[in-house]
């Protein structure tokens, strides 16, 4: 059946009262003559009240969305083999030109980076195995770095 994306839309009329009371309390902040701060009820409301309903909003968003979800790992794996993005990980490995390549023709056949990679035989299953780990692919370095020091010794 169809679920209503409730949740989600409170946070964002939360987000939207939260950017409202941001800029009435600049307002007021601006408004302050002779450093009296005769703006100070206003600007301590609004402050008071996006700091409560971002509260609330998130502990039900937690509680009525985040908690219970689990990740399809194997589904997600099936994604990320999939996708021709990860070409970007291999590129340093095998070069632009033959990466263009094989996405060109991962694109036009439908197979993975990692089968046209092993039937042109620029990398091997290990080598495709370190770089294409989703670990590696997310660590702030080039995926598989390790391998590129490994052949320049």
């Amino acid at each position: 059946g169809k679920v209503n994306p409730v949740m989600a839309e409170v946070i964002n009329q939360v987000a939207f009262q939260v950017i409202g009371n941001d800029h009435t309390i600049c307002l007021a902040s601006e408004a302050g003559q002779l450093e009296l701060n005769v703006m100070e009820p206003v600007l301590v409301f609004n402050l008071i009240q996006s700091i409560s309903i971002m509260n609330n909003g998130f502990r039900v968003f937690r509680e009525y969305c985040i908690e219970g979800i689990t990740a399809n790992e194997e589904l997600l794996k099936q994604y990320v083999e999939k996708s021709v993005g990860i070409i970007t990980a291999v590129n340093p490995h095998i070069g632009y030109e033959a990466a263009s390549r094989i996405a060109r023709e991962a694109i036009e056949t439908g197979k993975s980076v990692r089968e046209l990679c092993l039937e042109h035989g620029v990398l091997t299953e290990e080598e495709l195995d370190i770089i294409l780990d989703p670990f590696e692919m997310t660590h702030p370095e080039i995926a598989g770095a390790s391998l590129l020091k490994n052949k320049k010794m």
